[in-house]
């Protein structure tokens, strides 16, 4: 439910949040910080592995615990901020997402100490999906629930999968995911939604990647591994159904191709490469599935551009899109076949600008 805020509740709203940022930011650096200390073995994958990686060093995947735990901690500390709310923990879709992004959590980090197998993965990512389905969070778009339950199956497992992908050069997922977090603080803002227990969580999750960006900038010491990628994937997803596909704008509007233009605008980035992969691989008979560098990121690499650059570059991106967002849900009242147009001309030259330096530098 959205409603006005006052400005002493705005002022209060302003020092919870933003002194649990600083707090959650610090915890996220100070525990990140003690796993590349100690750390010898745990999370280094086996480097006689068949996967083919970016990286040409082994180097700890541990950044996906704090993201976990600052999560849970995130989670526990909203009744302390705001007491009279207590009962949204007891929320079932608060229950949904908190047990299908430890399903995510586990499945990740099992994999991070024993690559399992590749149908194991699905198969997890699947109950993921519909844990979230059973417990109220599913894209509600069409009239029809079978169409609305197979869409979120889809874009649960399909954004899990391209979070994942998405990994595989220093800073880039953490980027991305730093600005659809954004985005979403960004709807929740312009709807007036000041209390919402997924602001705390969102700002947990931005504090934990912002720490953890620290160790994953180039040169990385630290990578989040699939522990860190699987966690994401379930936490963006759920996030993207509930404020992107789900939420109206700020005129009450719900318009179906308003809200997958706003959603495939916050998620562009890990949608176009993962979209790439997959008809780059198919055309050449190779799976999807077995890592390559094949990625967006590397082709750009490949002509020349640094990784530190192309990290700036993705998040310009995305701040851009994140931009037409704004302008879509805050401003653009009478959506019409005019913008259906405008956007779908702005999402295809991205995708041509991405994907066109991959027939190039095809490896």
């Amino acid at each position: 439910m959205y409603f006005s805020i006052s400005m002493s509740d705005t002022v209060y709203l302003l020092i919870v949040y933003s002194s649990f940022f600083v707090c959650t930011f610090l915890l996220s650096f100070l525990i990140n910080r003690l796993f590349l200390k100690f750390a010898s073995n745990l999370g280094i994958r086996n480097q006689s592995e068949t996967f083919i990686r970016w990286s040409v060093q082994a180097k700890p995947s541990l950044g996906g615990i704090s993201f976990f735990l600052i999560f849970l901690i995130s989670v526990a500390c909203y009744p302390f901020f705001f007491e009279q709310q207590r009962n949204e923990l007891l929320n079932i879709k608060l229950l949904g997402i908190l047990s299908s992004c430890t399903v995510a959590f586990l499945m990740g980090l099992s994999d991070d100490a024993y690559n399992t197998k590749p149908l194991l993965k699905f198969i997890i990512q699947l109950i993921c999906a519909i844990i979230l389905i059973v417990t109220g969070t599913h894209i509600s778009i069409f009239s029809n629930d079978f169409f609305n339950y197979f869409l979120t199956i889809f874009w649960v497992v399909g954004l899990m999968n391209s979070i994942n992908m998405l990994d595989n050069m220093d800073g880039i997922t953490t980027l991305v995911s730093i600005t659809i977090i954004l985005n979403a603080l960004l709807i929740l803002y312009l709807n007036s939604d000041g209390r919402n227990i997924y602001i705390i969580l969102l700002i947990g999750v931005l504090a934990a990647l912002c720490g953890f960006l620290i160790y994953n900038w180039h040169p990385a010491k630290m990578f989040m591994g699939d522990t860190g990628s699987q966690f994401l994937g379930l936490f963006l997803a759920a996030i993207g159904i509930m404020y992107f596909w789900n939420t109206p704008d700020v005129h009450s509007n719900l318009i179906q191709s308003k809200q997958f233009f706003a959603t495939i605008l916050a998620f562009a980035i890990p949608i176009i490469d993962t979209t790439t992969v997959f008809i780059n691989r198919i055309m050449k008979g190779k799976s999807p599935f077995i890592g390559g560098k094949d990625h967006t990121t590397h082709s750009l690499f490949f002509m020349g551009i640094t990784e530190k650059r192309i990290a700036i570059l993705f998040t310009g991106i995305c701040f851009i899109s994140m931009f037409f967002n704004f302008l879509i849900i805050k401003y653009i009242d009478n959506w019409n076949y005019l913008h259906i147009i405008l956007f779908s001309i702005y999402f295809i030259a991205l995708f041509w600008f991405l994907f066109a330096p991959t027939r190039k530098h095809g490896h």
